[in-house]
């Protein structure tokens, strides 16, 4: 298959992922708006270094995110927090820089976002945690920075990273601020990876069988 970026049409291969070089605002803008419906695409752009990345995941992306998002509900719904969720989203500051990750919520905030079909973080709070799942590239924690979300998971190669945002950037943690009382650095991924050999059903039951016996 070609690739093919202009303002009018964004076709890449599944896997693959492109850079382009002295960008501007506008041209992020037009690409978002040349993608339509191609929803799987996702698109990033970071004002301080001009370029924009998109990305066409591939389908262990889908499946592990999916199942990563599960879990965190499953969690959630466990411990009985009330959330809003978004997946897909593009979370923007006019000028400096625009992401897309992979799913993120609101949990302190989420009465703040609910019917919304656009978010405008000018006036919107940011999500209380975004995730990430790192298969076709790398996410770009500056870009996060600029968007001043709080808690930012990258899942990677079987490994779940948990970062937090501090004064000076994001720090790597070993225990996440919105499940303090949960291992989910070592815990999460067992399941993420059970999904992909055994099915995402299974995991997610034997999760949240997990979770009401305590085991």
């Amino acid at each position: 298959m070609l690739v093919s970026v202009s303002r009018d049409h964004i076709q890449l291969p599944v896997g693959s992922t492109i850079t382009l070089n002295d960008q501007t605002w506008a041209d992020y803008e037009a690409l978002l708006t040349s993608r339509r419906d191609a929803a799987a695409i996702k698109i990033r752009f970071n004002a301080q270094t001009q370029q924009i990345v998109i990305m066409a995941p591939m389908a262990g992306h889908g499946n592990r995110i999916d199942t990563l998002v599960d879990l965190v509900k499953a969690l959630l719904r466990n411990q009985n927090r009330d959330w809003h969720s978004y997946d897909p989203v593009t979370l923007k500051r006019f000028q400096e820089a625009g992401a897309e990750p992979d799913a993120c919520f609101y949990i302190q905030n989420w009465r703040a976002v609910l019917g919304k079909e656009r978010l405008d973080l000018a006036t919107d709070p940011p999500p209380d945690l975004a995730i990430e799942m790192d298969l076709t590239s790398l996410t770009d924690l500056a870009v996060y920075q600029v968007l001043a979300v709080p808690e930012v998971w990258i899942y990677r190669q079987g490994q779940l990273n948990l970062y937090g945002l501090t004064a000076g950037g994001y720090e790597k943690l070993a225990t996440s601020p919105t499940f303090p009382t949960v291992a989910v650095k070592t815990l999460l991924p067992e399941y993420v990876e059970r999904a992909w050999v055994a099915g995402s059903s299974v995991a997610l039951r034997e999760f949240e069988q997990s979770l009401q016996t305590g085991d």
